[in-house]
């Protein structure tokens, strides 16, 4: 059981959606009742500047369970999501988009798979609701993030998610990384499942999705590989480029050398030589930027990146 009994916290990270809470709220109630289980909903507001925080505070003095903490501006889901993760009280953490387009009556089915023995189970919106340019970059993201990471599921951003505690305690949120809970669950050793949602329409305001947060998630998708496969051995990464790089160098700087000596060819007016001399040089900066990161390393290895899953004796 969670902290005060609370065996699960459904936590709602909401920036500006004043007109969708309350109807949110109810449907919530709905669904969860069935579990038969100590609920909290747990809502982050994200420095709205509408009244969504109004809203709350009705719904706090309307229902004890509901707990609201507010930004003082706007940080964005994956703080959001990390605070709610810190405040969650309970054993098991649903969460959901605040805008009504993830469906509460969803919940059940999710929590359903967990108890099969996943530590985390996704949504995923089969059927996705979206303007066309946000439905088909979202596919070519979730393909091109399966491909690159080797986590077989088709929606990694969606909201609807369900976790178990040790999941949110061992999983660090931040800058833009909320799209990629799943991958870095799973890195930590974390079993990851999927189920079909429906998903609707969007009822109230308007999305927040633009061509910003498209390009962001590709450059946090270098990020993600990055700190999952080469954090505790930078020199792999940089070193494999910088070893290529110097060969290379070295193969057009030869090549320029063995006419020069044996075929009397002049140099001084071959562009070659210069790309000869710059691999070279990029590869030995590369080859020394991967040794800095493994004296970093070594300079940090009492710091772990493991997670304990249990203990006996």
């Amino acid at each position: 059981m969670g902290k005060n009994g609370v065996k699960i916290s459904v936590v709602v990270p909401l920036f500006n959606e004043e007109e969708s809470l309350v109807e949110l709220y109810e449907q919530l109630s709905k669904a969860v009742c069935s579990l038969e289980k100590p609920i909290e909903f747990l809502f982050v507001d994200d420095g709205s500047t509408d009244g969504s925080m109004q809203v709350l505070t009705e719904l706090h003095k309307k229902d004890p369970q509901v707990r609201v903490v507010q930004f003082r501006r706007n940080y964005g889901k994956s703080a959001a999501l990390g605070l709610g993760f810190k405040e969650a009280r309970g054993e098991l953490i649903v969460t959901l988009d605040a805008d009504l387009q993830d469906e509460p009556h969803e919940i059940p089915k999710l929590v359903k798979k967990l108890e099969e023995g996943f530590d985390l189970v996704s949504g995923w919106k089969k059927i996705r609701n979206d303007p066309f340019i946000k439905k088909n970059t979202s596919k070519l993201f979730n393909f091109v993030t399966r491909k690159m990471t080797g986590l077989r599921i088709h929606d990694m951003n969606c909201g609807l998610k369900v976790y178990r505690r040790e999941v949110t305690d061992t999983v660090n949120v931040y800058g833009q990384l909320h799209r990629f809970l799943p991958v870095l669950a799973q890195w930590q050793g974390f079993k990851v499942g999927e189920v079909v949602v429906k998903h609707s329409p969007r009822k109230y305001g308007k999305t927040k999705f633009g061509a910003s947060r498209f390009i962001a998630g590709f450059l946090d998708l270098v990020t993600v590989l990055f700190i999952t496969r080469y954090t505790k051995r930078p020199l792999h990464l940089f070193g494999l480029i910088g070893l290529s790089s110097f060969i290379v160098g070295v193969g057009i700087s030869g090549y320029l050398a063995v006419e020069r000596l044996f075929l009397g060819q002049y140099l001084s007016d071959r562009p070659l030589l210069f790309l000869g001399i710059l691999a070279i040089v990029v590869g030995v900066q590369f080859v020394s930027i991967g040794l800095l990161g493994e004296m970093i390393t070594e300079s940090r290895k009492d710091n772990t990146d493991y997670s304990i899953k249990k203990t006996l004796g």
